[in-house]
């Protein structure tokens, strides 16, 4: 392949670091993936691939350089890059050579169709995308449908999130209402039965029945769930605390939620 060399001044490097290091003005849903894993996936899911820079000299095995030729097929521009540039750019040891600058795809509440049997998780305030991305992979380890976001305080393209989900961020289907109110609409709409997680006041979560739409609220890790989820008068559930602490990490809380669910729904 016979690619333009460019170093880390050029614009797309400098955007790489940008997205790097969670700067402001990116470009909507624009993210970084390194490496054979989170390429691959890139490939399979068919995102649009805006730029894809590649280094030769760090290719550790046959099958990345098979997966440089496809890259470079499928992005609008392509460069070459030295070791020692992509070294400055990339997070993770050893990214055998690829760096892609590609879109999360643009799902929305009208894009995906829900079965009568839905699994749907809320996120409200969530603030740490390490939190987010191990969310995220539990939505898919579980075969839930969605992420609904409200009072999004994180990036789903921080590179933190595609790291912590094992790039499912990628895969999961997301999508944000920028209040509560408005998701809360929607889910009457759409026929959820609703449940928030919290430890006060709430049933047990073994006791609820997760037939049908559901749909779990889990919310910020110090402030918990905002108040217009608790006005609309939702059931609460909670997860039995035995020891001293109050609380479960709320990535932790939501996975016992979701297959608790998923357990319910496939009779398990």
């Amino acid at each position: 392949m016979d690619l333009q060399q460019i170093g880390l001044r050029h614009p797309a490097a400098e955007l790489v670091r940008d997205i790097q290091n969670n700067r402001t003005g990116i470009p909507r849903r624009t993210f970084v993936a390194e490496g054979l894993f989170e390429n691959n996936i890139v490939l399979e899911t068919g995102v649009v691939v805006e730029t894809f820079l590649w280094c030769p000299e760090a290719a550790y095995s046959d099958e990345a350089k098979k997966r440089a030729a496809q890259l470079v097929a499928r992005a609008r521009r392509s460069y070459q890059i030295s070791t020692k540039t992509l070294e400055r750019l990339a997070e993770r040891p050893n990214p055998d050579g690829l760096i892609s600058i590609a879109q999360l795809p643009d799902w929305g509440p009208d894009t995906i169709g829900f079965g009568d049997d839905a699994l749907v998780l809320v996120t409200d305030a969530l603030e740490i995308p390490g939190n987010l991305g191990t969310l995220i992979r539990t939505l898919d380890a579980c075969g839930a449908d969605c992420l609904v976001m409200t009072n999004r305080r994180t990036r789903m393209t921080h590179p933190k999130v595609l790291r912590s989900s094992q790039g499912m961020s990628i895969k999961v289907p997301s999508f944000e209402f920028e209040k509560a109110e408005e998701a809360i609409a929607w889910l009457n709409a759409e026929r959820f039965t609703v449940y928030i997680a919290d430890t006060d006041k709430s049933t047990n979560y073994r006791r609820c029945d997760y037939r049908g739409r559901t749909a779990l609220v889990v919310g910020s890790e110090r402030y918990g769930v905002s108040q217009p989820w608790y006005d609309a008068n939702f059931k609460r559930i909670g997860i039995p605390m035995l020891g001293s602490a109050d609380s479960l990490n709320v990535s932790v809380s939501a996975s016992v939620l979701l297959y608790e669910a998923r357990a319910q729904k496939d009779r398990w």
